[in-house]
């Protein structure tokens, strides 16, 4: 099988367009928390096979001990490396490793407390799903939907660039303070996903919920948001685990 063309549409579209840094930072972050996230997951099922914590001097060093060190020495090398190839593309990948590390444990340092297994814990992923999300659309260079069709007559008043992003930014809002934060998400550069989520019943929790709904309206939110929340949870437990019914402490894993 020929797979020429599509080396050559990885190198015309990945490779010259300077973006192939950004791409192995997304593997490396995607790669880096899945294999913390597998082997946090082997050490709690207790495989004997599996190597098991690292210590030191008896104090059980976290992995986003290492991803800091991974993302402060890439990060601060990056500044000093004048060749772009192939040293930048090594950096990111580095980089992304070390991110996928820390925000495996980003629930531990939002709370400085060990909830790696708890509910609280699920707060990480979470954290890395967003990384991925907006890592992607780095990637991709997402730009809000209509403003790459633009005629150029159009374009040259920037009255219509501008009025595209502020609806963008007023969609996102609405959606983001009714507690739809994926949706907000991907509503910045796609308009549909905005006005669904603008349109739709906030959650009972969020901030559009707690200062504009009556009890009859929380009530009928959150009876509407417990399936989701369902859906979520269960995604969220094939990810990164199922919780601890108490907090987990460092030896868990």
């Amino acid at each position: 099988m020929d797979w020429s063309w599509l080396v050559g549409s990885y190198h015309e579209q990945i490779v010259a367009s300077g973006k192939q840094p950004v791409l192995l930072l997304l593997v490396g972050l995607v790669g880096g928390f899945g294999f913390i996230r597998t082997s946090t997951r082997m050490i709690r099922a207790q495989v004997k096979w599996w190597p098991g914590n690292v210590s030191a001097s008896g104090v059980h060093l976290h992995h986003e001990v290492f991803g800091v060190v991974l993302m402060l020495g890439s990060g601060a090398i990056s500044f000093g490396v004048s060749s772009i190839h192939p040293w930048r593309d090594l950096l990111g990948l580095l980089f992304g490793i070390g991110a996928g590390l820390v925000l495996d444990e980003f629930a531990l340092l939002l709370r400085l407390s060990d909830v790696y297994w708890s509910k609280e814990g699920r707060t990480s992923i979470d954290a890395v799903i967003v990384a991925v999300v907006l890592t992607g659309m780095l990637l991709v260079r997402a730009a809000p939907f209509g403003v790459d069709d633009l005629r150029p007559a159009e374009a040259s008043t920037r009255w219509v660039v501008v009025g595209v992003v502020v609806v963008n930014l007023v969609l996102t809002l609405v959606t983001a303070l009714k507690g739809k934060f994926w949706l907000a998400l991907l509503s910045t550069f796609v308009t549909f996903v905005g006005i669904v989520g603008a349109l739709r019943l906030a959650t009972p929790g969020s901030p559009w919920a707690r200062r504009r709904y009556d009890a009859d309206e929380i009530e009928r939110a959150r009876r509407r948001a417990a399936p989701w929340d369902h859906r979520k949870q269960r995604i969220v437990s094939l990810i990164g685990g199922s919780p601890s019914p108490e907090s987990a402490g460092s030896g868990d894993r």
